[in-house]
């Protein structure tokens, strides 16, 4: 995919923010929408269809938490890239953001250069439209790369990007321990900055979704994906 093709929308109520940002990732080639608050995020979202959202958390309207959870449940959006770039820093806003859904959170002041460098890292991570469709079946799970939906005994669930990239790492050799630090520069890369307990909240979300059961917590190492004896 050509640069010229990516879509990014900056949704921040500062104007010299959309201004400097956008500035920066239109000379990169990029195009760029922009919206003041939540709820013109999420109007902008259905009509442009992005392939990324940078994200402010506190704006008028509709707070950034808010639209992404919102944004997370529209089907034509289900695998857009959203971002937080807010100057909220604290552990407990990272851990609502990626609750919410993001795949990444960055804290503003960030030099141009460095934003620049993060979206071009998250913008990777974007498949090719060229890739054909490749498809892993586990026990009564089917995982659809192509797609970014999980089935399970039949029945389709949906994960945002990250869930799914995580729960296609784990399920990539079942039953081996992937370290924490593994995790995190597989799924997240090594760019990306992100709380310490950010692989916790995915783990927590893919429980609650494909089973207590498959995956297992070894302390102090990391976590591992099982199947159950019937699914041998």
């Amino acid at each position: 995919m050509n640069k010229s093709d990516i879509k990014i929308l900056l949704v921040d109520d500062e104007p010299d923010i959309l201004e400097i940002v956008g500035y920066n990732l239109r000379n990169e080639g990029y195009q760029t929408f922009t919206a003041e608050n939540g709820l013109e995020a999420i109007k902008s979202a259905k009509k442009n269809m992005p392939h990324l959202i940078l994200l402010d958390i506190m704006m008028p309207e509709m707070d950034g938490i808010e639209a992404c959870e919102k944004i997370r449940k529209i089907k034509s959006l289900e695998n857009v890239l959203i971002a937080f770039l807010t100057a909220r820093g604290e552990d407990y806003s990272q851990v609502a953001g990626f609750e919410a859904g993001a795949d990444d959170y960055i804290t503003k002041p960030i030099k141009p250069k460095v934003l620049v460098s993060k979206i071009k890292s998250l913008l990777r991570r974007l498949k090719s439209e060229k890739e054909s469709e490749d498809s892993l079946k586990i026990g009564d799970i089917v995982i659809d790369r192509d797609e970014y939906v999980v089935y399970k005994a039949g029945e389709k669930i949906s994960l945002p990007r990250k869930e799914f990239e995580l729960f296609s790492l784990l399920t990539s050799r079942p039953g081996k321990v992937f370290k924490r630090e593994v995790i995190l520069d597989t799924v997240w890369g090594n760019e990306v900055v992100v709380g310490g307990r950010t692989i916790d909240v995915h783990i927590r979300k893919l429980r609650e979704k494909i089973g207590d059961n498959h995956f297992k917590t070894v302390k102090g190492v990391g976590y591992k994906f099982v199947l159950l004896e019937k699914e041998k």
